[in-house]
């Protein structure tokens, strides 16, 4: 598994390397398509970049923002700050400040509200600075600056929410390999010339090359899976001691409890409570309906004393046995001397 993944992470920076050697070498051609006036004032050899309008409607590219705008709004619900549209509320910095704050539960020195240009950059800077510092320990690729979020382009500002989504694991279900196609006009000899540049936005390539922490689990998948089934056991003897005082009995981890509602039911049982039926699906059919499950059960967990799970609750509803073994563990860790 190990040797495959190297592959793997191998033919991702290849691809990589060969997309930006096609970005590089992609030729300019004289303008074919319809440019705003404003693209147009170009100096001699100066270069502008902007999303191809049919690129607009390409239904991972509307969902991959539909996911950010929700999951920023859900973030800051207590702020009572409601984001609409990225560009437009997200360039002077106020936001992404607010943003940041809550997701790495730190006060930033930044002035609190400013209307000039110079006072948005300079906030902005001190926003941009605090993200580098989280994301560059883990490898992130900076793909994003002041000028170009103040500017309001929208690829550096979605390449910068999807970073940050992916290092505090939100709750959200990014859309895989959402792209867009970039054009870049520049200005030769008088005449406007243009390039046409797939840029990707969402890819599984972050995860391939290890952008995540490893923890205990990583390891032992991918180095003694043999102890996989010692470990399995021991869960299930752990859940099924109290879940069995409902006449409940779990056999198979990743499958029973991927709806949410066996996690929902030990967490009252763990700390001594009922869970009012009106607070989650007793018999989840969507997905939707499962992830509300799982995450509720998080809530509960975080509520119990817990950290917040590292697992998303959709890696649970997908079956992905590593999520579901990590949040079990946690319990078992804590639990596992109670009757």
């Amino acid at each position: 598994m190990a040797g495959l993944l190297c592959k793997k992470r191998r033919k991702a920076v290849s691809d990589l390397q060969e997309e930006g050697k096609n970005a590089i070498n992609a030729p300019m051609n004289p303008s074919t398509m319809d440019i705003h006036p404003e693209d147009t004032l170009l100096e001699e050899n100066e270069e502008r970049t902007m999303i191809d309008p049919n690129s607009k409607e390409d239904p991972k590219f509307k969902e991959l923002i539909k996911v950010l705008i929700d999951w920023i709004n859900d973030v800051l619900v207590e702020e009572r700050i409601i984001v609409k549209q990225l560009e437009e509320d997200l360039y002077d910095g106020q936001v992404l400040q607010k943003l940041l704050e809550k997701l790495a539960d730190r006060k930033l020195n930044v002035a609190e509200v400013t209307q000039s240009e110079i006072g948005q950059k300079q906030k902005l800077q001190t926003v941009l600075e605090a993200v580098h510092d989280l994301l560059r320990p883990h490898g992130w690729t900076i793909k994003w600056n002041v000028d170009s979020i103040h500017g309001k382009n929208l690829i550096s500002i979605l390449h910068l929410l999807v970073a940050l989504a992916m290092h505090f694991r939100a709750p959200i279900r990014l859309p895989e390999h959402a792209s867009v196609q970039v054009v870049v006009v520049r200005k030769r000899e008088g005449l406007l010339q243009t390039a046409h540049v797939t840029e990707e936005l969402t890819t599984t390539t972050e995860m391939m090359m290890g952008r995540f922490e490893r923890d205990a689990f990583d390891t032992l998948f991918d180095h003694a899976p043999d102890k996989l089934s010692v470990v399995k056991k021991s869960l299930i003897t752990f859940v099924n001691k109290h879940l069995n005082k409902l006449n409940l009995e779990v056999t198979e981890l990743e499958t029973q409890f991927a709806d949410g509602v066996y996690l929902v039911l030990l967490m009252g049982l763990l700390e001594d409570y009922f869970v009012p039926l009106h607070n989650f699906y007793l018999t989840p059919e969507s997905f939707d309906q499962k992830v509300h499950n799982v995450s509720f059960a998080f809530e509960l967990m975080q509520d119990g004393g817990l950290k917040k799970p590292k697992a998303r609750p959709e890696d649970v509803v997908n079956l992905d046995l590593k999520s579901t073994l990590r949040v079990l563990y946690n319990l078992f860790t804590k639990y596992k001397n109670i009757e």
